[in-house]
């Protein structure tokens, strides 16, 4: 190493020379840094690491007790967007407080910066009205509990459910994995689909020659079978409602029946009762309806010897032999 720093101080850069001075200058400097102002650096970059660290944690366990003691969902993804808001937000904090610390103990002079960043920081809040808007709702919408992460939405024209959510923006994942990025100052109403319960109405639409007497207790008895089935007994928080014949638009008669279920869970219940309306109608000799289809009774007139007619006997009409038409057996479209 000696010889390493003979070699150094020798030349250019020999004591008492320009460049000695310069090398001088810059090892006393290095030993000042070392001496005084890396212990500060890493200091504040210890701090900010706790803090952090300490932030995590809190929001962490804010999310923890909350799934072991809150009663409803809805305040479990009240408090993860909660937390998440406190994450980002604290994490902003002491990332920009560490960083003028750094600035500070490499020398630089930070009341320029901070003069130049307010009359900055006026301009840019002129110009960017819309981002303190959207800081603001998103403050609201946080404190009246519109809604939280995970909710089924819809928001400024679009639908999804909520995937994650800050001061400034929301983020919404749509049915077919489309991600949609919302400033909250655009939110001006809500349709939160996951508050306390759905409600779904399913048309079914039958042919005129059924019996609504009938068709209208076999619809009770598929519903309360998938009512009381196991894979859908806990999603119901109400009987189904068979509403009797509704409609009647040409040939076919239109009966709506109305679940009531858990929020967003409508889904399931609805698909098999579909499934099972369809084998039941075939099942019992029953057509869908269709708006197009003529519905004659089963009679005609047969000739009588000399020209006159009478009418001929029949067999029982069935009304299977009629030839369907393409239309959709529960919404006749």
């Amino acid at each position: 190493m000696f010889g390493v720093s003979m070699a150094v101080r020798s030349g250019l850069f020999a004591e008492g020379r320009f460049m000695g001075k310069v090398l001088d200058e810059w090892v006393n400097d290095a030993q000042e840094f070392v001496h005084s102002k890396l212990p500060h650096l890493l200091v504040a970059a210890l701090i900010g690491f706790v803090l952090f660290r300490i932030l995590v944690g809190i929001t962490s366990r804010m999310v923890r007790i909350a799934e072991q003691h809150a009663a409803a969902n809805n305040r479990i993804a009240q408090v993860r967007t909660m937390a998440g808001v406190i994450r980002a937000t604290g994490f902003t904090i002491i990332a920009a407080i560490v960083t003028m610390q750094f600035l500070a103990a490499v020398g630089v002079n930070l009341a320029p910066l901070l003069t130049g960043a307010g009359v900055a920081g006026v301009a840019v809040g002129l110009a960017a009205q819309n981002i303190v808007r959207d800081m603001l709702n998103g403050i609201l919408i946080l404190l009246e509990d519109q809604f939280n992460v995970g909710d089924t939405i819809k928001i400024a024209g679009v639908a999804g459910v909520v995937e994650s959510m800050t001061l400034r923006k929301t983020t919404l994942r749509d049915g077919d994995g489309t991600l949609y990025v919302v400033p909250n100052s655009q939110i001006t109403t809500v349709a939160n689909q996951s508050v306390d319960y759905s409600v779904a109405t399913i048309n079914v639409s039958v042919d005129f020659s059924a019996n609504p007497d009938k068709v209208t207790e076999l619809l009770k008895k598929i519903a309360m079978d998938i009512r009381s089935s196991e894979d859908f007994k806990g999603v119901f928080i109400a009987d189904p409602q068979v509403l009797g014949v509704d409609a009647v638009k040409g040939s076919e008669l239109i009966f709506p029946v109305v679940f009531k279920t858990r929020a967003t869970q409508q889904y399931g219940p609805v698909r098999e009762f579909k499934r099972r309306v369809r084998l039941a109608l075939e099942e019992n000799n029953m057509l869908p309806g269709d708006p197009y289809r003529v519905y004659t009774g089963g009679t005609e007139s047969a000739p009588r010897p000399g020209g006159a007619t009478v009418p001929a006997e029949q067999p029982k009409h069935d009304p299977t032999t009629i030839k369907p038409q393409e239309s959709n057996p529960f919404s006749g479209t």
